[in-house]
Formats: structure tokens, sequence, C-alpha cells
């Protein structure tokens, strides 16, 4: 296992729409391996292969409360409700901003078997899967933040006056 290295905003390959998992194999799972220890080395909650320069539908996330998955060609096929927080980004580093999200998702997907599921998320779960979702079509939450901050909380409108 290895960690990889993030791609940061400014790279063209993040703004890329991902491409379908088709073989389910060793060097699969050797990439999901890598991707989780690259997620845990950054301290992140969830990664897309598009950040480590991967163009492949795949997610690893880890809510760190108890939901540790990986997403294969995930699809939204339901959602309900609305909720705005704060969200960071691994390839958007020293960054922050507010994003509104829906409050609760179904997901079907694959596991890395290559085993269709579906999953319903709420709260800080269902966000993490719709940010994660997001890379796969090439959109960082940047694009949908309403307000940006740095990491020491100021508004980035402020500081630019």
């Amino acid at each position: 296992m290895a960690q990889l290295q993030i791609r940061i905003d400014g790279d063209p390959i993040l703004r890329k729409k991902s491409r379908k998992v088709e073989t389910f194999d060793d060097s699969l799972q050797q990439l999901i391996d890598d991707m989780y220890d690259t997620m845990y080395g950054a301290e992140g909650v969830g990664l897309a292969a598009v950040q480590i320069g991967k163009l492949k539908r795949l997610i690893v996330l880890d809510d760190y409360e108890g939901t540790k998955m990986v997403l294969i060609n995930p699809e939204r096929v339901a959602e309900e409700g609305s909720c705005e927080a704060m969200e960071g980004c691994l390839s958007v580093p020293e960054r922050m901003g507010k994003v509104e999200r829906f409050e609760k998702v179904k997901i079907n997907y694959m596991n890395e078997k290559g085993e269709e599921k579906t999953f319903q998320a709420e709260d800080f779960l269902a966000r993490i899967i719709q940010h994660e979702m997001d890379h796969l079509e090439g959109i960082l939450y940047i694009d949908r933040a309403e307000e940006m901050y740095n990491v020491n909380n100021s508004r980035e409108e402020d500081e630019e006056q």
C-alpha cells in the first residue's frame, strides 16, 4: 500500500469526467487500498480516484462514525431535503466553503467485488457522498459554494478589500 499524490485545484484532470469501472481485479483492489492510505494520510473522510489522477468512477470514504465504504460507479437515484454546511476538500487545501446539499440521498453502486448495492445516507454521510460524486463529474465544491473562507475562517471577499 502507498500514499499517492493528491491533485490540487488547477490540475486539469480534476475537471474531467471519470469513466465507468469495468474490471474488478487485483489492480483495482490495490488502487482502493492505496486510496484509503492516501485519504487517511491526509486526514480526509472521502477520496475520489480522479483526485489521485485516475479517471475511474471510484470513491472511498470513512465518516469515522462506523461507515467505511467503497463506491464504484455510483448513481444517485433519490434525494430529499436540503441543508447547508461547511465543506473542505483535499484537492482545495487551506479553504472551506458553505455548500447546500441534499439532506438525504439514495444511491446505487457496486462494491469492490462488482456486486450491485443500494445505500441510503443522511446528514454528514450524505454530504460526503454528494461531494465525492461531484468529483466524478469534474465538479469541485468551490463551484457550488455560496461563500468561501480561508482556514482561519476569514471570508475571502473581506480579505480582498
